[in-house]
């Protein structure tokens, strides 16, 4: 992560700033309500507007997915630090019904799953953990559910010969 990158998600409340203004999400109306100051949880909102409906009137698909879209991948790499490499490896979503109103999601790394992962990449081999979440409407029904796999590997030491 370059350095301006980094000072902007150095803090839980300077990332759920900097992500909630980000063009992206911003367009679309997300909000990211809640990031864990140890980056082990977050939250993410949309509000149902003109400019995120589609032409049924319900929420528009590619917002729904872009709302989860990075949020794992960010909080693994402030939870595993920059001795790992981790980017996005796969996702899809399945449209459960439609989302109309305010939709939410919410993240947890847990401790476990860390450990699973920091264990599985300690000799330099690469891991793909697989989060699955639901994106819940204000009744509390799920309106789809997202898979996402991760690709973390642990960086190889530098030499300096």
């Amino acid at each position: 992560m370059n350095s301006t990158i980094r000072r902007w998600f150095a803090s839980a409340s300077s990332m759920r700033h900097v992500l909630s203004t980000f063009a992206p999400y911003l367009g679309a109306g997300i909000k990211v309500t809640h990031i864990a100051d140890d980056f082990s949880k977050a939250s993410v909102e949309m509000k149902q507007r003109w400019y995120n409906t589609n032409y049924v009137g319900t929420h528009f698909g590619g917002s729904l997915y872009s709302m989860v879209d990075p949020i794992y991948m960010l909080l693994l790499m402030r939870k595993l630090g920059n001795d790992y490499v981790v980017w996005d490896k796969a996702a899809s979503i399945d449209f459960v019904r439609p989302g109309k109103g305010r939709v939410t999601a919410h993240f947890e790394l847990t401790e476990e799953k860390l450990a699973e992962i920091r264990l599985a990449t300690a000799e330099g081999d690469k891991c793909l953990p697989e989060w699955t979440l639901d994106i819940i409407d204000e009744s509390g029904e799920v309106v789809a559910k997202v898979n996402k796999i991760l690709y973390v590997r642990k960086k190889k030491a530098r030499t300096n010969s």
